[in-house]
């Protein structure tokens, strides 16, 4: 089952200036990633307790926009299959996802389609 919202991720012109803004906001970057898409040059992680900021550094992208929210999930597996039992077309197959922390190892994601096209991720 789903047990909270893990990050939520929208795209960033400016990797460096969006960084400092969110830092001067008290978020603090704690890992950082290339990313094998063309349009999309890294993928930083901020957090402030225990919210997650994913800015995807799009500099030539519709900029601002959310691009997905990602929930935690206990059961992956079990997870998957509800959703796809529901009808809920999935966009990305499971696979498996770089720790981010400690205790993420072993992680997959996998991304689904909601009612609107909104991307709903989720990782365990």
């Amino acid at each position: 089952m789903f047990k909270r919202i893990d990050h939520i991720a929208f795209t960033v012109k400016d990797r460096e200036k969006s960084v400092r803004f969110y830092e001067q906001l008290g978020f603090r970057q704690y890992f950082e990633h290339d990313v094998p898409v063309p349009e999309i040059e890294k993928i930083v992680y901020l957090e402030l307790g225990d919210s997650v900021l994913e800015l995807i550094h799009m500099p030539h992208g519709n900029c601002g926009a959310v691009y997905h929210f990602c929930l935690a999930s206990d059961d992956f597996d079990a997870d998957v299959a509800r959703l796809k039992a529901a009808g809920a077309p999935v966009q990305t197959e499971p696979h498996p996802t770089s720790a981010r922390r400690a205790g993420e190892e072993g992680w997959r994601r996998v991304v689904f389609t909601g009612p609107d096209g909104e991307m709903i991720e989720f990782r365990g």
